[in-house]
């Protein structure tokens, strides 16, 4: 079976994924659509019962577009005049539909009914002292007209609304005949102007039929043409152009057969006359004697001569005599019948010219009979048209007088308006029905748009899919009190502490380790500590974007869970424009990173234990006036590298990337970058431009951490819910026996510093 039109697996996740959006937009903003869906709800009922009943009368007619013919069809073509003037149907329709609502139709009716006086009609309380402008009537009524056409048919409805059911019936019948009457009328008077015009074009027509056929008349007495017909004299002037030309060419060719034979007789010699043509021989039996007598003579002479006889001898010269006579004898027949021939010739050419002169004559004839043809016809046709034409119109010009007399109407009535039963507005459903889905649409337009207004990262699935990077983990949020929710019911705590608590916030994950937030930074240290096992990252960089991020409670709630996993870890404070660290390990006054690269002070010397086993802390020191240039330096380099010779992980607090360059240049330094966004705080365009700014110098992102995250929203799943919110999961406060189940124990232990 064929897949080709199969959805792939990834459209149908991409929609699984779009349907999921969309329920967790309707679920976050429920709200709003439902306050949405009461007011418009509630607005149209209001609307319904403010608007004033109204009713609809209808009228229903026939329009035909062929008038009614009362004498019936006539076939051919012709002209079709007043009532039966043939519209295209479509168009037909469309205008007397505008027809039925124009100004003179209403002003008919305004008039019949004296609406202009009609106060509840117009609406007015108080009667005026003059009467209402009949513009103000007509424009009032047609604005309650509707001409609705029923589908593949030749009706249409009349439509009436009115607050007065009987004014609506009233009003659809008083239209209907104001109508068909305005049609009857403009019928009557086209046919009356067509009678008027066809009586004055049958007396203009009837003397132009009386002059084509006195011009006719007067061109055959002038050409001499008979009275029947021009056709017949034609024709007999053809055939006798026929007989000239068939006598001219049998003429011709008697000429050439005679200059022929006078050509072949020419050419006989005296002293040969034997070389006559075989058909003149043919043709004259006697020549052919002389010529047979001739050549027996020849031949007897010669014979002799041949015997050894010369030509003195006595029968050689008779032989002689002999044939001298018969060749005279033969020479005076040829020129006999060649002088015959020769007059013969001389009379055929004589007949040749009588020929075609008569030929040519005739031909002459019938060009002239030919101009004489095409003026016959032209007034021939003219007079044939203007007698047909004057038949048509004699015809036309009666049937049009009996149409005016029978007043024949192609539109009727056929069901008068009847009073309405019930109000055609309003429509209390359907308004309650519009208004709810107009409620349910205004609110999921707002919801979907005040989702998209929020550019904020929310939730992992954000971070991974909205800036391309690994998620790290996330922290929670924590308050100072528990806050009290609604009927003094306590909300799900965020990062709670003990209310007896002295120490800064950002120690919280020391300060109660079986917290949820403590578990969230054990498991951010251990998605860091498995990312690289083989070469873990020594050296850490937290940063953000922007400043309030919580980048400082992130570096100290990892560095925590790196000490408390039993490794060596010292944080630094690099952050020299507004330093925090000193605060909260309170080392306010002391030697700092900027002591160690000006060279006033020694790693040992800077680098200090806290309160917290195997954490050691160094703090910014004095707020330098260049604090870009010192992360730049040598010393600074060394510096790093003497804190990773002397411990197993250095966590270092930066300032934000975007507004300063200071830690894009220690991002060069380490072997890891941690980006902390703000939940629903921290934009994804403010995310990217960090994020960017560190790949442009090729920094190691590790990942992102979420910092802040309100569990309680809705985002935010019941399984973040449990894991997070149940503070210490477990039974009971783990023994010195039983090690905390941290994760830690499942690590391999830290390797020696390079």
């Amino acid at each position: 079976m064929s897949t080709e039109h199969e959805p792939s697996p990834a459209s149908l996740l991409d929609a699984a994924s779009s349907v999921t959006s969309a329920l967790r937009v309707v679920t976050k903003y429920w709200a709003t659509i439902v306050a949405c869906v009461i007011f418009c709800g509630g607005a149209a009922i209001f609307y319904t019962k403010g608007i004033t009943k109204v009713y609809q009368a209808s009228t229903m007619l026939e329009l035909d577009p062929h008038a009614a013919q009362p004498l019936g069809e006539k076939e051919g073509g012709g002209l079709d005049i007043g009532a039966g003037v043939y519209w295209d149907t479509r168009e037909y329709y469309e205008t007397e539909y505008k027809i039925m609502t124009s100004d003179r139709v209403m002003r008919a009716v305004v008039r019949d009914l004296g609406l202009t006086t009609d106060m509840d009609f117009l609406g007015l309380v108080v009667r005026p002292s003059t009467p209402v402008a009949e513009d103000t009537a007509v424009d009032a009524l047609r604005g309650r007209v509707t001409v609705e056409p029923v589908k593949n048919s030749r009706l249409l409805h009349v439509l009436v609304d009115d607050v007065d059911p009987k004014r609506a019936a009233r009003l659809a019948d008083a239209i209907s005949n104001a109508f068909i009457d305005q049609n009857l009328q403009e019928a009557i008077s086209a046919t009356s102007d067509a009678v008027t015009w066809l009586n004055g074009q049958v007396d203009h027509i009837k003397q132009d039929l009386d002059q084509n056929e006195n011009a006719l008349h007067k061109f055959k007495q002038e050409n001499d043409l008979p009275s029947t017909s021009i056709n017949e004299a034609s024709n007999m002037l053809r055939l006798e152009m026929q007989e000239l030309n068939t006598a001219l060419t049998t003429t011709r060719t008697k000429k050439e057969e005679l200059s022929a034979r006078y050509a072949e007789l020419s050419k006989v010699a005296d002293d040969n006359p034997d070389q006559l043509a075989a058909s003149e021989l043919l043709a004259n039996a006697y020549l052919a004697s002389l010529r047979g007598q001739y050549q027996e003579a020849t031949k007897e002479r010669d014979i002799l001569l041949a015997s050894g006889k010369l030509e003195n001898h006595p029968l050689v010269r008779e032989a002689n005599q002999r044939v001298e006579d018969t060749r005279k004898t033969l020479l005076a027949e040829v020129k006999n019948i060649k002088g015959a021939v020769e007059r013969d010739l001389a009379i055929i050419v004589r007949q040749e010219a009588g020929e075609s002169r008569l030929f040519e004559t005739a031909r002459r004839q019938a060009v002239d009979l030919n101009m004489k043809e095409i003026e016959y016809h032209r007034l021939d046709r003219s007079r044939d048209q203007n007698e047909k034409l004057f038949g048509l119109l004699l015809s036309r010009m009666k049937e049009a007088d009996v149409a005016r007399m029978m007043k024949v109407n192609n539109i009727r009535i056929v069901d008068g308006a009847a009073v309405p039963k019930g109000p055609i507005r309003p429509r209390p459903l359907i308004n309650l029905g519009i208004g709810v889905l107009s409620g349910l649409l205004l609110g999921v337009a707002l919801s979907w748009g005040r989702e998209q207004m929020d550019r904020s990262l929310k939730t992992p699935e954000d971070v991974e899919e909205k800036l391309g990077v690994t998620f790290l983990g996330l922290l929670p949020e924590f308050a100072e009190e528990k806050e009290k929710g609604v009927a003094g019911k306590p909300r799900s705590p965020r990062r709670r502490r003990p209310e007896s608590s002295t120490l800064p916030p950002e120690l919280v994950v020391h300060e109660a380790p079986l917290s949820g937030v403590a578990e969230a930074a054990r498991s951010i240290r251990t998605n860091l500590m498995f990312m690289n096992p083989d070469r873990p990252y020594k050296r850490l960089l937290v940063s953000s974007a922007a400043p309030s991020e919580g980048k400082t409670t992130v570096a100290c709630s990892i560095a925590i869970a790196l000490a408390q996993g039993g490794q060596r870890v010292c944080i630094v404070d690099c952050d020299l424009r507004r330093p925090r660290l000193h605060r909260i390990f309170d080392r306010a006054g002391e030697a700092g990173v900027t002591n160690v690269i000006v060279g006033d002070a020694t790693v040992d010397e800077v680098a200090k234990p806290t309160m917290i086993q195997n954490l050691w802390s160094v703090p910014a020191g004095p707020t330098p006036p260049n604090p870009a240039d010192l992360l730049h330096s040598d010393r600074f380099k060394k510096f790093l590298s003497d804190l990773s010779d002397r411990f197993d992980r250095v966590v270092i607090d930066s300032p934000p990337v975007v507004p300063v360059t200071d830690s894009a240049i220690i991002s060069t330094l380490v072997d890891g970058t941690v980006f902390v966004v703000r939940a629903f705080a921290t934009s994804r365009h403010m995310s990217r431009q960090g994020l960017r700014t560190l790949r442009d110098v090729d920094s190691p992102v590790v990942g992102v951490v979420l910092n802040a995250v309100n569990l309680s929203r809705r985002e935010y799943n019941y399984s973040y819910q449990y894991y997070y919110h149940r503070e210490g999961y477990a039974a009971e406060t783990p023994t010195e026996s039983e090690p905390e189940n941290d994760g830690s124990s499942m690590r391999p232990p830290p390797t020696a510093p390079n």
